[in-house]
């Protein structure tokens, strides 16, 4: 192995993680200092030990999937998916909701709309399913224990209804919310994605995608939406030429897919 080049087929090989799909100066950069912070000085040694040690390798794909997530993050969206979407999405005595929370990371996004659902639609039937690439970000999400940074901008009704605080000072989610949200493990650039959903949530994560691998993600997002479906994503995020992939931009970060 000689350079960044060749460690991107070994990564791919080893972990199924195409880094020709990130944008190459950041992600060069987080490679750059995990490997420095374990004594490595090149790309073939740190891949060997890489592949030897499977508790670096765990490290390894925890840091290259940028998880920074917390519950209602951008309070504002929020309020519009409550006001707005949800009420569009039940239009005609529709009494139930199929939603996917893509690159969940530790949960705050699907268990947020879980929330909300219970307490302005509890007559409402929800299938949510959320996934991640990383398997241990899924382990804390199912476990459901947050710091009280997590939570600050969660409506105060709903902390204290739905957690309890711990002696370590902890949050931990309740039984009635974890159940109802179903936590797969799932690449967005390799494996299958379902379909006839109602609404997709997947924010903050493709910003660190390429153009071209943010596109072809964007393009199976509508595939998997049923007709009139929504597409949530985050606040620095946008779908250029939204409408030669068959979406309109109704709200700020939500994108409808068009009837075609």
């Amino acid at each position: 192995m000689t350079g960044y080049e060749e460690f991107k087929k070994e990564i791919m090989s080893l972990t199924g993680i195409d880094l020709n799909a990130y944008k190459e100066r950041q992600m060069k950069r987080r490679i750059s200092t995990l490997c420095s912070k374990y004594g490595f000085h090149n790309y073939e040694d740190f891949y060997q030990d890489l592949r030897r040690n499977k508790e670096h390798q765990a490290q390894f794909l925890n840091y290259l999937t940028i998880n920074v997530s917390e519950f209602y993050r951008n309070p504002m969206q929020w309020q519009v998916l409550e006001t707005k979407i949800i009420p569009e999405l039940l239009q005609g005595h529709k009494d139930s909701l199929k939603i996917w929370s893509a690159a969940c990371s530790t949960g705050d996004e699907p268990y947020t709309i879980v929330m909300m659902l219970k307490e302005r639609f509890p007559h409402v039937k929800v299938t949510l399913k959320a996934t991640d690439i990383d398997n241990e970000v899924l382990a804390a999400a199912k476990q459901g224990c947050y710091s009280d940074k997590s939570i600050l901008n969660l409506p105060p009704a709903y902390v204290s209804k739905y957690f309890h605080r711990q002696e370590n000072g902890k949050y931990l989610l309740s039984e009635e919310i974890k159940r109802c949200v179903e936590f797969q493990q799932h690449n967005l650039l390799s494996d299958a994605y379902d379909t006839n959903y109602d609404l997709i949530v997947c924010r903050n994560v493709l910003i660190y995608f390429t153009e071209e691998a943010k596109m072809e993600v964007f393009k199976r997002f509508h595939h998997s939406l049923r007709p009139n479906g929504y597409l949530f994503i985050g606040s620095t995020e946008q779908i250029l030429q939204a409408k030669n992939i068959h979406f309109e931009s109704k709200y700020s970060f939500f994108y409808k897919k068009l009837v075609e």
